[in-house]
């Protein structure tokens, strides 16, 4: 299993990240879960340099240039330096701001072309009675992978994010039985753009509402590969009974 904590901007001081690495270390070196920190650009100097662990970092989001007259942005070639291994791409709340399925390809692309692996959020706003919402992400998952070489294909990471489970209880948000066939539609999508048994060696996660009660379930016969926290990853106490609870 694989666990992307996405610490968001929840983390605003170095003592905690330090404490939170320190967590995430022990963690890696008791438990078999692969576990990857989605951490804010300072802290990747922060941290990096001092990693002897089989944690893995990744940016919260990557650029799609290459540097320059470029204000604000973070380039694959400074994150590669930083020690990055993956980059979120595309999630909920950079779409909210703006990003687009075209956006979000370019980086995926130009991540690919700079060796980090581009872990890509997916997943509907809402559920109509129409389903209209299936289509939605075909089309996010289309513009993803319709560009990419068949190597590139296999080793991008999907993360599929209902936002309109997120920030609810365990009991609002997703059911392992909808989990189960959400995972089946994208494996299904996925081979469109990978012949055979192939879409089956791409990494889903999940990142809807997860919390210690309810990962197990949610691991167990839904077709998921690992999950992606937010808030919770945050809180050294939540994520360790996460992983804990991943035995």
């Amino acid at each position: 299993m694989l666990i992307v904590g996405n610490w968001k901007a929840y983390v605003e001081s170095q003592l905690k990240a330090k404490a939170l690495f320190a967590t995430a270390k022990r963690l890696s070196a008791q438990h078999d879960t692969e576990i990857v920190l989605a951490v804010p650009t300072p802290y990747l100097g922060l941290l990096s340099p001092s990693n002897r662990s089989k944690v893995a970092f990744a940016a919260q989001n990557i650029s799609a240039g290459t540097g320059g007259a470029a204000t604000g942005e973070v380039t694959a070639a400074l994150l590669k330096e930083l020690g990055v291994t993956y980059t979120l791409v595309g999630h909920s709340e950079r779409r909210a701001l703006g990003e687009t399925d075209e956006m979000v390809s370019d980086k995926v692309r130009h991540a690919h072309a700079n060796q980090i692996i581009p872990i890509v959020c997916v997943g509907e706003k809402e559920r109509d009675p129409d389903a209209h919402y299936l289509q939605l992400l075909r089309a996010q998952i289309h513009a993803v992978f319709e560009p990419l070489a068949q190597k590139e294909r296999q080793q991008t990471i999907l993360a599929y994010e209902p936002i309109w489970a997120i920030g609810k209880t365990a009991s609002e948000a997703m059911s392992p039985r909808d989990l189960t066939e959400m995972t089946l539609y994208i494996r299904k999508v996925l081979g469109e753009y990978l012949p055979g048994r192939s879409a089956l060696k791409v990494k889903l996660l999940y990142g809807g509402s997860v919390e210690p009660s309810n990962i197990r379930s949610l691991a167990e016969g839904t077709g998921v590969d690992g999950f992606l926290p937010g808030h919770a990853s945050a809180d050294s106490d939540i994520f360790s009974a996460l992983v804990k609870a991943l035995k």
